[in-house]
């Protein structure tokens, strides 16, 4: 597989200091395109940038709180000074919010995960859209991390599951408003995956995640962000409006008891 097609790009990359986004940022700068790792730690956000660049890639570090729609497209007036240009996006800051029933939530918390998860990754793409087509890009993309719980709901999880819904909806939305331009729009959808979202889950909650998946495991990061970049390569310039679950099989169906009629196949 050639990702040749990278090479030069220059994106955009928030929650870039750990997890995913770290992740991400780092397979792209080793694939040669022009990381700008955006994230509201600086601590975190410059030693990613700073790794980059010490293996022989090209990475700067802007702070962003991507709930703030001014330093949202700070970002991206400071990528475009920098580099001259904008190819595309990886909308990957959030929160998560979970384990209580809908009416033991807060307003104020509804209106922090929805001023972070589902506005700023609307500030992101529109922003960066905008940076994409003045800079005439070849190949221009916006990627959304949204999640599984993008594509089914999940008990506990109401606020976290509507902003998902909605970064799903946005991604496909503008899928179709983009397409004749050449922009593709796509949204990554991880399942359990090993990120600080997890916070200080017990071993044994931990081991409940591994054992509900099928794949019978936690993902890596490195697993969404090997699929941002082929999503951010001319590989896939035919494939927008999709959301792609990384989630070892976690969302496609009910787990069942399955009897295998000749289980030494697997020996």
């Amino acid at each position: 597989m050639d990702f040749s097609s990278v090479n030069g790009k220059v994106a955009i990359v928030t929650g870039a200091g750990s997890g995913i986004g770290e992740a991400v940022a780092k397979i792209f700068g080793e694939n040669r395109m022009k990381v700008v790792c955006a994230d509201i730690n600086i601590e975190q956000g410059q030693a990613v940038a700073d790794k980059i660049c010490a293996n022989g890639g090209d990475a700067i570090f802007v702070q962003t709180d991507c709930s703030e729609n001014s330093q949202v497209r700070n970002l991206i007036d400071r990528t475009v000074e920098h580099y001259g240009k904008l190819d595309g996006i990886v909308n990957n800051a959030g929160i998560g919010q979970g384990g209580r029933p809908l009416h033991e939530y807060e307003m104020e918390e509804y209106d922090k995960i929805f001023e972070l998860n589902s506005k700023g990754v609307f500030a992101g793409m529109k922003y960066a859209a905008e940076a994409i087509f003045k800079s005439h890009s070849q190949g221009g993309f916006l990627i959304n991390v949204a999640s599984i719980a993008g594509l089914i709901p999940q008990r506990g999880q109401a606020l976290y599951t509507a902003t998902k819904h909605g970064v799903v909806g946005m991604t496909k939305a503008a899928a179709l408003d983009y397409a004749p331009y050449g922009i593709t729009v796509n949204a990554i959808c991880p399942g359990y995956t090993k990120t600080s979202i997890f916070g200080n889950a017990p071993e044994q909650a931990m081991a409940f995640f591994a054992k509900d998946c099928p794949a019978g495991r936690i993902g890596n990061p490195e697993e969404c962000g090997y699929l941002a970049l082929f999503l951010a390569s001319d590989l896939s310039r035919y494939i927008t409006g999709a959301a792609i679950p990384v989630d070892g099989a976690l969302s496609a169906g009910h787990m069942n008891v399955s009897t295998w009629k000749h289980p030494k196949i697997r020996e």
